[in-house]
């Protein structure tokens, strides 16, 4: 799910950069963040956004020049968010298996609050989609290198680093796909932590 953003989707015009927002630019995207997780976005209008945030869609379009930009930029807000909050707990956990079942618990944590709408409505949605699969792609790479990293100190049993790797991998863009959901009707957010716990007891079972 996590970690950063590749190229952007573009169209007429992308988002304002991050460290070029008004306060009350980040405030609303702050506010729009909480909106459309909780609710979908697909059914929404710029004018139905501007109803629920009190404001005018003026205001919306210093954001983003579309609904389609905006909802992109809401995820990739999303994200940002998440990462933070992801790589925090990684940095105060103590020892290689701590910090493997952190990350893929910390994942999980940070996709509990999107509702199912949101999570469907992303997954017809391919720019925002995108986004998902990009940071799907980077936590894949991070948890390849936490694991290499254990086997290595020798916290973890002497597995094939880059097969179990591999594996987890697999199974986080599965998530990322819906498929988890479709077969065993897991969210998102419990598939992670379904992984977490099975990862740690395969990597440290004697």
């Amino acid at each position: 799910m996590i970690l950063k953003f590749g190229s952007q989707y573009h169209s007429r015009r992308c988002g304002i950069p991050t460290s070029r927002r008004t306060t009350r630019q980040s405030d609303l995207l702050q506010r729009l963040v909480a909106l459309l997780t909780a609710e979908g976005f697909a059914d929404f209008t710029l004018d139905d956004l501007a109803e629920r945030l009190s404001c005018s869609k003026t205001t919306l379009y210093t954001l983003a020049s579309s609904k389609q930009e905006l909802v992109v930029e809401v995820v990739k807000e999303y994200f940002r968010g998440a990462v933070r909050a992801v790589e925090s707990g990684v940095e105060s956990a103590t020892g290689p298996g701590a910090r493997v079942s952190t990350y893929l618990e910390a994942v999980a944590a940070q996709l509990r609050p999107l509702s199912r709408q949101f999570m469907d409505d992303l997954a017809r949605f391919a720019p925002a989609n995108e986004v998902y699969r990009r940071n799907t792609a980077a936590a894949a790479d991070r948890i390849r290198e936490l694991i290499a990293e254990g086997v290595e100190a020798g916290a973890f049993r002497p597995v094939h680093a880059a097969f179990a790797g591999e594996m987890v991998a697999a199974t986080m863009f599965e998530v990322q796909r819906g498929e988890m959901f479709a077969r065993l009707e897991l969210t998102d957010a419990e598939a992670y932590a379904e992984l977490a716990a099975f990862v740690l007891r395969a990597l440290t079972a004697s």
